[in-house]
């Protein structure tokens, strides 16, 4: 059971910046794939990015290409999403996931299908 504890949320005004971490309990973290992904209210949950266990491998989703940066940091355990050139349209609360054989099929990674594990999320409120 691999548990995920997100952290790094907070209110921003438009145009800021925030970065995401992830901490995982497992201590074969870099055998998994990770992803991040969003829920803003009324709205269902969304796929935002992956990366492959060694991070050579990345993909994102449209509306945050060139803004947002996933990144991993296997001697820690832990996850990051940097967030640049933020918008309201950001506001969500951001979970973590994982999967272990992710990157197996490109069509899996490039949407984050069947994720395994899931963190409680952190709650990202962007003000215009």
């Amino acid at each position: 059971q691999v548990q995920l504890v997100e952290s790094g949320g907070g209110l921003v005004q438009a145009g800021g910046s925030l970065r995401l971490s992830c901490a995982a309990s497992e201590r074969t973290f870099n055998n998994y794939g990770m992803g991040w992904f969003r829920q803003a209210p009324g709205k269902e949950r969304e796929f935002v990015a992956t990366i492959s266990w060694s991070g050579g491998i990345t993909y994102y989703a449209d509306s945050v290409k060139g803004r947002f940066t996933i990144s991993r940091d296997n001697a820690k355990n832990t996850v990051y999403l940097q967030m640049n050139s933020l918008s309201p349209d950001d506001t969500a609360v951001y979970y973590c996931a994982a999967r272990r054989d992710l990157f197996r099929s490109s069509s899996w990674a490039r949407q984050g299908d069947g994720m395994d594990y899931w963190g409680k999320g952190t709650l990202v409120n962007v003000s215009s």
